[in-house]
């Protein structure tokens, strides 16, 4: 008896080792069947966002400006449209200081970030011109929201933009934003005003109060200068290499 208890002990476990195997291959392949299944009728799906995040009056040291800076996309969770626009008018020149437009395709490649590339074309300053479009957006670890591009123009002129913002809740409803942007150029482009290295930085921050999280009126500060032979340039053309402007506008979104 206890010889027989010794050969059929290791069966034992073998069999129950086998059956625990099927067992887990069994739920990995229900699991596998589930995700399909929610992914057909419950994701895939295509959606709409437009977001304005800056609608804005800028003092401009007495210049002022009305600024836009607008983004939207239509698509799924993996595949979008983007379309993004900014522009600045300048109300004493009853001109656009800036204004552009991009059409960008965009994939998810990880859980926070996007690859995109598109045509980016602008309006003014000077004659209008038109660029390739690679870059990254998304979501850093703490929560910095970041949005990084490359552009090459119809002439070969080579430039590249990296704008990061990040939110302190006050309150719920009460929220900090500061935000950096910086360009940089490889070549002198004199007919838009543009020097190669670093050529604008812009810092500020906006106090906005969410009256819905759809629609929230801020006001803020925003310090903007022009660097090195971009400076040159504008102080040649007869214009301040930089300026201090107190902001007051609205970010809405749906």
């Amino acid at each position: 008896m206890m010889l027989k208890k010794l050969l059929l002990t290791p069966l034992l476990v073998i069999g129950a080792a086998i059956s625990a195997s099927n067992t887990v291959a069994q739920g990995v392949y229900a699991q596998d069947e589930i995700r399909e299944h929610l992914q057909e009728h419950h994701g895939g799906g295509t959606l709409t966002f437009i977001e304005a995040e800056r609608l804005e009056f800028r003092s401009n040291d007495g210049d002022p400006l009305f600024l836009w800076d607008a983004q939207g996309w239509y698509g799924g969770d993996k595949n979008k449209l983007w379309l993004k626009t900014e522009s600045e008018y300048d109300f004493v020149a009853d001109a656009f200081e800036e204004a552009e437009i991009q059409a960008l395709w965009s994939r998810a490649i990880s859980r926070y970030f996007d690859f995109q590339a598109g045509l980016r074309h602008d309006f003014a300053p000077g004659d209008d011109r038109t660029f390739g479009v690679i870059g990254l957006q998304g979501l850093t670890p703490y929560l910095f929201e970041i949005d990084a591009a490359a552009f090459i123009s119809d002439d070969g002129d080579i430039s590249a933009r990296i704008e990061a913002e990040y939110e302190f809740l006050i309150t719920q409803i009460l929220i900090l934003q500061p935000r950096t942007e910086l360009n940089f150029a490889v070549q002198d482009v004199p007919s838009a005003g543009v020097g190669s290295g670093l050529s604008t930085a812009e810092v500020g921050a906006r106090l906005r109060y969410e009256i819905r999280r759809e629609f929230a009126p801020y006001i803020g500060v925003s310090w903007e200068r022009a660097i090195g032979a971009t400076a040159d340039m504008k102080r040649s053309a007869g214009d301040d290499a930089g300026a201090v402007s107190f902001v007051a506008g609205l970010r809405l979104w749906f």
